[in-house]
């Protein structure tokens, strides 16, 4: 690192779990994130600012008003651009040394095949099952760790599922991709703006926990807030061996 790194990062390095070390690792890191609105946004931008040093962004869609409540990414200026483009520009004034891919496109299963073996993590910040399970079947083939997210109304989630980890269940464990669940969005139920800022910087910092190797990352535990009540809860999960994409028996034909 140069003088100005060591300026920047102070911060990080005067903490004796991080330091030098850790910094280093963020700067070498690749983090892909799945999806540029209410979680993707408040993610990328401490992600940046904490120095990761390339942060793939994914997502297809144009900035519209509506986003503006809670994509803090995106400003009045960036409606009707890309949503990739415009996290593109605000993260290039928090930090210009981070090199910001911008794909435009929908993360289909060959997409993540590609990009989710370039990563050190994933961040899932996507809307819809679909997506999630794709994310997560890419995760677990390529043993890359995943940051998954959610937030609807007032009530928000987040878990770290580590392929890595024998121990680890997959998003698949937790909600099983032959079953079948209520897509809904807070294009139609809402959603309260400060909680996708909450839920988005734990998984940046849950990202970067894994990508320095310190503190107990959320694996195997599912975390539930609740903004309305300002409750938390934890719920352990744990690893299924019969689940159709980490099971015993999909590992064996792998």
């Amino acid at each position: 690192m140069n003088d100005d790194q060591l300026l920047r990062y102070s911060r990080h390095i005067l903490l004796d779990e991080l330091g030098i070390e850790a910094q280093q690792r963020f700067l070498d890191a690749h983090v892909l994130v799945v999806g540029a609105g209410g979680l993707g946004a408040p993610a990328c931008l401490y992600l940046a600012a904490a120095g990761v040093g390339t942060l793939s962004v994914v997502d297809p869609d144009e900035v519209d008003l509506t986003n503006l409540q809670r994509q803090i990414v995106h400003t009045t200026a960036s409606v009707g651009s890309l949503k990739v483009q415009s996290a593109q520009a605000t993260l290039a004034q928090i930090n210009p040394e981070v090199v910001v891919n911008a794909l435009p496109v929908r993360a289909d299963a060959a997409f993540l095949d590609e990009w989710v073996a370039r990563a050190s993590v994933v961040l899932d910040c996507s809307d819809n099952f679909v997506t999630r399970h794709a994310i997560n079947r890419a995760c677990v083939t390529h043993r890359v760790p995943l940051v998954s997210g959610a937030a609807l109304r007032f009530d928000g989630q987040i878990s770290t599922f580590d392929a890595r980890d024998p121990a680890s269940p997959c998003y698949g464990c937790l909600f099983p991709p032959d079953q079948e669940f209520e897509e809904v969005a807070c294009s139609t139920m809402g959603v309260f703006a400060p909680l996708v800022g909450i839920v988005g910087a734990m998984q940046a910092a849950e990202a970067l926990k894994v990508i320095a190797h310190v503190g107990t990352a959320l694996v195997g535990r599912l975390v539930l807030y609740d903004a309305l009540r300002g409750e938390w809860n934890t719920i352990r999960v744990a690893r299924q061996p019969d689940c159709p994409v980490c099971g015993s028996a999909h590992a064996a034909r792998g």
